[in-house]
């Protein structure tokens, strides 16, 4: 077992949030890419949605992390160097890619949001449209997917006992991520009306996510060992609980998808799961 000489990070609910959100976020994003690009005229409406919902989730995002960083303002030296004022990227660094993914990744979310806007107004941009439009996107889609496991990742190479004592951790924030965003517009577009085709579609992929959650939290715990323990102490299980409710139940929900609330429930109980799996592996590392 390796050892470890640092002092937790003290990591509180900001950063919590963000974790979620920019799993939203960016799971949003390559669903609607992948509708946008694999799916038929049907599947518009929801794709538009997806970058509709991804913006104001993403920015959300910037606003926790400056304010977990204790002095907010000085979040521009992440980006520019305060003695050449250039461009500060560390490739090394975790938090230094993590910073530009975000604010590349805003960017591609900002022009899609627009575009996504003047469709609903019956304007397309046009080049978005054609083989340009398709490039677009699946980079966005790629820096989306980026940010969703980039935030477990971020939790991996760390020194932080517990975090860095496993390599999966990226792909089981990846798969929840994915997961969430399906259930946030899922339930975004069970409020509304929207091709029953696109719904059945994102159900489907949502299933998929969630088992492969399943398996990666099993892989989670297996690569953990006997430091997994520490995650399952008595003051945890409620959340581990809430966790499995929200993979396990929405699996057998998505079954009678026919009905409304079964499908509205599915999806909140998959939210509050992804939520609650973000809260222990943040929270429990460090106590």
């Amino acid at each position: 077992m390796p050892q470890h000489f640092v002092a937790p990070p003290q990591w509180e609910w900001y950063i919590v949030w963000y974790f979620f959100l920019g799993g939203i976020a960016g799971g949003a994003y390559a669903l609607g890419a992948i509708l946008r690009l694999m799916g038929d005229q049907r599947d518009a409406p929801v794709s538009r949605l997806a970058f509709l919902l991804t913006l104001p989730v993403l920015a959300i995002c910037p606003i926790l992390l400056t304010l977990d960083l204790g002095r907010p303002l000085r979040f521009w030296h992440m980006l520019i160097d305060s003695r050449t004022f250039g461009l500060n990227f560390k490739y090394w660094s975790p938090m230094s890619v993590g910073a530009w993914v975000l604010i590349i990744f805003s960017l591609f979310a900002f022009v899609s949001f627009l575009e996504a806007l003047g469709s609903l107004r019956g304007s397309r941009a046009p080049f978005l449209s054609g083989g340009l439009g398709r490039v677009f996107m699946i980079i966005g889609a790629f820096f989306g997917l980026f940010l969703a496991g980039y935030t477990g990742v971020l939790l991996s190479v760390s020194n932080q006992p517990v975090w860095s004592d496993t390599w999966a951790l990226g792909g089981l924030f990846l798969a929840s991520g994915l997961s969430v965003a399906a259930a946030a517009l899922t339930l975004v577009t069970r409020l509304g009306r929207h091709d029953a085709s696109a719904e059945a579609k994102l159900s489907r992929a949502d299933r998929y996510f969630t088992i492969l959650e399943l398996v990666l939290l099993v892989v989670f715990f297996l690569s953990l060992g006997a430091v997994g323990a520490q995650f399952l102490q008595p003051r945890w299980m409620a959340l581990w609980v809430v966790v499995l409710i929200g993979t396990l139940v929405p699996l057998g929900l998505h079954l009678s998808t026919e009905r409304r609330m079964p499908a509205m429930l599915a999806a909140v109980l998959t939210l509050m799961g992804g939520l609650a799996l973000r809260i222990v592996v943040v929270f429990g590392a460090q106590m």
